[in-house]
């Protein structure tokens, strides 16, 4: 990857979990990875938009907070699997009116980001 590209630019041109991983220098065990990749990078998402909402416009100071994040997602998966975190809503049952339980997932849900 070229060194002289914009947070925003490199970001572009990353496309797998682990290229968000070695881009932001976050050691990682590949076998974790492998199983979680997508929870992970859904987790990194998740936290960003709920814990950086107003990011700093430094490229610097906004890849510390991208690796910290990205550190913490990855690090949920190795101390816990995809089905304990219920990161994605098909993994989130939800009580139904007949005392039961459903992981429905409208579309309107699915591609809300």
């Amino acid at each position: 990857m070229d060194t002289n590209l914009t947070l925003d630019e490199a970001l572009e041109e990353l496309v797998s979990a682990e290229d968000f991983l070695d881009y932001f220098g976050v050691p990682y065990e590949p076998t974790v990875v492998h199983v979680n990749r997508l929870h992970i990078l859904q987790r990194f998402h998740d936290y960003l938009n709920r814990y950086a909402k107003e990011m700093p416009t430094d490229d610097g100071e906004r890849s510390a907070i991208y690796k910290q994040w990205l550190s913490q997602a990855y690090e949920d998966f190795v101390k816990s699997d995809a089905l304990t975190e219920k990161v994605f809503a098909v993994f989130q049952n939800v009580p139904t009116a007949d005392g039961g339980m459903s992981s429905f997932v409208s579309l309107d849900k699915v591609f809300r980001s």
